[in-house]
């Protein structure tokens, strides 16, 4: 099996291609789409020899751990998300690789070899060097190439703080897209000729005029309402120039910690803004699929081809399930089951579906007279 599926020559970018392709099918242009970007840490302690794999400080476990970054682009709607891309992040290694040239550097090169290897060893690093893409530059290149198949050209794109940055929006807004993002509470805004951060904004703004929050009642991706307070407003960033920025409380008193939106789309409404930044969420679930269930953390897969066809492979994986038919018990079908079916249901109706097929083999087998050593011979041979 691994030979046949991470070592054969099959391609795939084009099968990627292709996916994205199939699954564009199922998202209508007159309905609500939107494209979410994201990465996460995939965890291999065991594994030091996969590709991209570092030991590194782990910012969510708060500790030094090993672990590759990967890279994924989800589009979802109120019924399903499908993965469209999954990158991982090769580690960079140019700090190591500088120290050991500046300690191994000889003062001449008596022999002809020697500086031959020397120059290897150079050359070698500066490739490193420029293969090389920070996070910024990997996520680029995914919108460039959505964009330009052109599969979703009705889907604007959302993204948490530590994705957005001045590059990345600038090519979401040449490709003609509008883009909602959360800032973090210390990013500066011009407020009233001075630059200031937008959480001492928020704190003025309760203080001095907290009618200035209106209500405003959201109709989530999930379908569920919710009630917010929020402030909105157009000003200057650092950085990422003139957007639209809108503080939310989810408490009447405000009491609560805001929540800062921002968005390059200065003519939306703080419905249409948090509604596209409802549809963020996805890109977690998928995450949690491939993690869970395609075991992208228990795999030890190895070199750079095979570790990058695993991560197709799962975007495969999670787009064929949600088309799988819904079975499961009384006990496993909750209330909101019968809208949303779970990846637990899909996975028990494959489930039953497989043993359906294995007891109708066996059914027919004995019809036929045969012994219980026969029928176990056909099912499972020595």
């Amino acid at each position: 099996m691994h030979a046949g599926v991470f070592e054969s020559p099959w391609d795939r970018e084009q099968l990627m291609v292709q996916h994205r392709a199939a699954v564009a099918q199922c998202y209508s242009p007159h309905e609500r789409h939107v494209v979410s970007l994201d990465w996460t840490h995939g965890h291999h302690e065991r594994g030091p020899e996969i590709f991209g794999v570092k030991r590194q400080y782990d910012y969510v476990n708060h500790r030094m751990s090993r672990y590759h970054t990967i890279l994924t682009a989800v589009v979802a709607n109120r019924e399903r998300q499908d993965g469209l891309a999954v990158e991982v992040q090769g580690a960079k290694w140019e700090a190591a690789e500088l120290a050991y040239l500046q300690a191994t550097h000889p003062a001449d090169y008596e022999q002809t070899e020697a500086a031959m290897a020397r120059l290897s060893e150079l050359i070698a690093y500066q490739r490193n060097r420029q293969a090389y893409r920070t996070r910024t530059e990997r996520l680029i290149e995914v919108v460039q190439q959505l964009e330009a198949e052109a599969q979703f050209p009705h889907a604007d794109y959302v993204f948490d703080g530590g994705v957005c940055a001045a590059a990345l929006t600038q090519v979401i807004e040449q490709c003609g897209k509008h883009w909602v993002s959360e800032v973090a509470c210390n990013r500066s805004v011009l407020w009233y000729d001075h630059w200031q951060r937008i959480d001492a904004v928020a704190a003025e703004l309760r203080q001095s005029a907290p009618d200035a929050f209106r209500r405003y009642e959201i109709r989530q991706r999930n379908g569920e309402q919710k009630t917010v307070w929020a402030f909105t407003k157009v000003l200057r960033l650092r950085k990422i120039g003139r957007k639209r920025i809108v503080i939310l409380h989810e408490q009447s008193d405000l009491a609560d910690p805001p929540r800062f939106l921002v968005t390059d789309a200065l003519h939306w409404e703080v419905r249409r803004i948090a509604i596209t930044w409802s549809y963020r969420w996805p890109c977690e679930v998928f995450h949690e699929f491939t993690k869970g269930i395609c075991g992208l953390e228990a795999a030890q897969l190895r070199n750079e081809e095979a570790v990058k066809r695993h991560l197709c492979l799962s975007c495969l994986a999670h787009s064929f399930l949600q088309n799988a038919p819904m079975a499961g018990g009384k006990s496993e079908r909750f209330s909101w089951a019968n809208t949303t079916p779970s990846i637990g249901q899909r996975l028990y109706g494959l489930s039953r579906e497989a043993v359906q097929a294995m007891l109708q083999l066996a059914h027919s087998q004995f019809a036929q007279g045969r012994s219980v050593e026969q029928v176990l011979e056909v099912m499972m041979p020595a």
